[in-house]
């Protein structure tokens, strides 16, 4: 028992949630992000923290952390110099890839250079046929060979990935066992380790950004783990992974690109724990920052994995909530492009030198600004007052976008709104309407700094009629980082047909995930009763070229009492083809790639210490301004303070709910009811 505390890094505020696991106490705060090192937020939050919730160091046990910086080293290409070595004859798969043109209308935009030059890819004289059996053993010799030229060029980590390593990593082993035996000291990534699934283009691509990453990472995590200690010796350290589950610090080492959406997928757990409270097992999250939006799709309590994604412009097969980003920030700037449209985003004035109204040098006109123009953000300014906010060079910076347009200040400040909330709304259908899911069978939770602040009229745009507030919406990715488990995911690649199959192909195959799984669970200590495991397959039609994933078991199970038939296969199988394409032909041949365990271990359960005795008296409030909800017209609007509010109260907008990390919005007829957890749950009137 004690304090578990989750910090998140973004890219304007570095969050703060601390959770004592006895009392149920909560102790939140924000401090600036730190871009240039953002260790120097983590550390200078933690200390802010620890001081001013009086948090004895000595019962901190645990903390958990998203990190960015291997996102930040992809788009800024500063990553490490990476060599790789590749079957005879592949040397150049990484340029040739998949011959598709990054955007479909443009020839022009090309794919990213690759992170590895040409001179530092190496043939290695080896193969297995597509069995995995080894036909041509690995030319050692030439391996030794190449160390002296790695050294000479500086090389920082070595990408390692053979042609049908997937089935059999022996011949990357015994290459990376030569290097090390002839004194190359850097690190190395194995395709077979780092992610064993057939397509050799992303299994390649994986690695070597897996590769790319392990010197920066390293370099982090080394200062960081070296300050933690020094402030907090009893607490261990747990990295976020893109998955939504935990890792420790020495697998985020070996396997940085895990972290590659570390922390939209933490925001993700944050909103499945926060459906659980309200009982919405059906949310759309939509988590706005001061850079970008990200949404994501959670049914039945359970976000929704991809296992293809891509991280500025380069592929990554690994398992990932299913998130969707677009450039709409708090910080995004407003701009006139050349075919002279307004446009917002997906530039951002960042934490430095942020919107115009930060009086921090900015002077380009942001979403921000726009809030502030229109009244829904206090003059006072954010984080309780601490950072003011400067009406006048807000306007200052919208003057040139109104002139241009012929429209007042204020008119041109809710369009830039209008823009951005359109921009979010396209995203949402990507990972609901694209998806075969229809909106307006969800709730949308708004979360982020500047979520709460759009959220209606994003709703009301998607046809959603109520939308989720959490408790602390500005820290909710902080939040998920205390409830995550510990999470790790196994494959075995294995094409098999199901009209040919027999059952005990598959439990072999099962069985193997298993007995992995059993031995990750003994190695990272976790009891029985904290176990849980999700077994699924990718399964596709006989001349598909992409698979479906199908669930098979789910929780705690066995495969003599719970492994369904190959009946119940198809079945399961029809029915996901269905909700992904509208259609499933039961007579086409069904075959499985991939065989899939996920397993997760139980930290802790936090459970809801805020719920309160129904407070049938009205909220009370002696604060007012105007706010301009339709770009036209000023209303004189009652302002609550959200620490204020208690379980039961109820509110008729208009009205503004601040609070530490973020602004609600409550529109004219529409209503806001203070739910358990703290949580509003905000049901649009008749008028959206």
């Amino acid at each position: 028992m004690g304090w578990t505390i989750g910090i998140d890094v973004g890219g304007t505020f570095t969050d703060l949630f601390a959770f004592e696991v006895l009392t149920g106490e909560i102790r939140l705060t924000k401090v600036s992000s730190t871009p240039n090192n953002p260790a120097n937020a983590v550390i200078t939050g933690l200390k802010t923290l620890l001081s001013k919730a009086e948090i004895n160091i000595r019962s901190l046990n645990r903390i958990s952390h998203g990190t960015t910086v291997g996102t930040n080293a992809l788009i800024q290409r500063k990553g490490g110099t990476v060599a790789m070595l590749t079957t005879k004859g592949f040397r150049d798969l990484l340029e040739i890839g998949r011959q598709t043109r990054p955007h479909m209308f443009s020839l022009i935009i090309d794919h990213p250079p690759s992170l590895v030059p040409r001179h530092l890819r190496f043939e290695v004289d080896e193969r297995s046929n597509s069995k995995g059996i080894g036909i041509t053993p690995p030319d050692l010799n030439s391996v030794r060979n190449l160390v002296p030229k790695l050294t000479e060029e500086n090389v920082e980590s070595c990408a390692i990935g053979f042609l049908f390593a997937h089935l059999n990593g022996s011949h990357e082993e015994q290459v990376a066992e030569i290097l090390k035996d002839e004194g190359f000291t850097q690190p190395l990534s194995l395709s077979s380790q780092v992610q064993p699934e057939f397509r050799e283009y992303e299994r390649f691509s994986t690695t070597v950004l897996n590769a790319y990453l392990q010197p920066v990472v390293e370099e982090y995590l080394s200062t960081l783990e070296k300050e933690i200690i020094a402030l907090a010796p009893t607490a261990s350290l747990g990295i976020n992974q893109s998955n939504g589950g935990l890792m420790s610090a020495d697998q985020a080492r070996a396997f940085p690109v895990r972290t590659a959406l570390s922390g939209p997928a933490a925001g993700a757990m944050g909103a499945v724990h926060v459906s659980k409270e309200v009982n919405h097992p059906n949310v759309i999250t939509l988590d706005m920052g001061g850079t970008s939006a990200d949404v994501a799709l959670i049914r039945d309590y359970d976000a929704n994995i991809s296992f293809d994604k891509e991280v500025a412009g380069f592929p990554i097969r690994l398992p990932a909530i299913d998130i969707e980003t677009v450039g709409a920030g708090g910080g995004s700037i407003a701009w006139f492009d050349r075919d002279g449209l307004l446009k917002v985003g997906p530039q951002s004035a960042g934490a430095t030198p942020g919107p115009s109204c930060y009086a921090l040098g900015g002077q380009q006109p942001t979403v921000t600004d726009a809030n502030l123009i229109l009244g829904r953000l206090s003059p006072k300014g954010l984080l309780d007052g601490t950072m003011p906010l400067q009406l006048e060079l807000a306007e200052t910076a919208f003057l040139p976008l109104a002139k241009k347009l012929g429209f007042t200040v204020k008119k041109t400040a809710h369009g830039v709104l209008g823009i951005v909330i359109a921009n979010m709304v396209r995203a949402i259908r990507t990972i609901s309407v694209e998806r075969g899911h229809d909106p307006r069978q969800f709730a949308l939770m708004a979360f982020g700094g500047a979520g709460p602040l759009h959220s209606r009229e994003v709703a009301a745009n998607l046809g959603i009629t109520e939308v989720i507030i959490p408790l602390a919406p500005g820290i909710v990715c902080a939040q998920g980082l205390i409830v995550s488990d510990l999470k790790e995911d196994f494959v075995i690649t294995h094409r098999v047909s199901l009209e040919t199959a027999k059952i005990g192909i598959i439990l072999e195959r099962c069985s193997q995930l298993l007995s992995t799984a059993e031995n990750w669970f003994v190695n990272e200590n976790i009891p029985k009763n904290k176990q849980f495991m999700t077994l699924s397959i990718d399964a596709r039609y006989v001349g598909q070229n992409f698979e479906l994933a199908v669930r098979l078991a789910n929780g705690k199970f066995t495969l003599a009492q719970d492994l369904p038939n190959i009946e119940f296969i198809k079945r399961a199988f029809f029915s996901a083809h269905e909700q992904a394409y509208g259609y499933a032909p039961t007579a086409d041949e069904i075959e499985i790639i991939n065989f899939r365990l996920t397993a997760r271990g139980r930290l802790h359960d936090m459970q809801d210490t805020n719920k309160k005795q129904v407070i049938s008296s009205p909220p009370t409030t002696e604060n007012f301004r105007e706010v301009c909800f339709d770009g036209h017209y000023d209303i004189w609007t009652p302002v609550y303070e959200r620490s204020q509010l208690c379980f039961g109260q109820e509110i008729i907008g208009p009205a503004i709910i601040n609070q530490l990390d973020t602004t609600t919005v409550v529109f004219p007829g529409d209503s806001a009811a203070i739910a358990t957890g703290g949580n509003i749950l905000l049901s649009l009137g008749n008028n959206q």
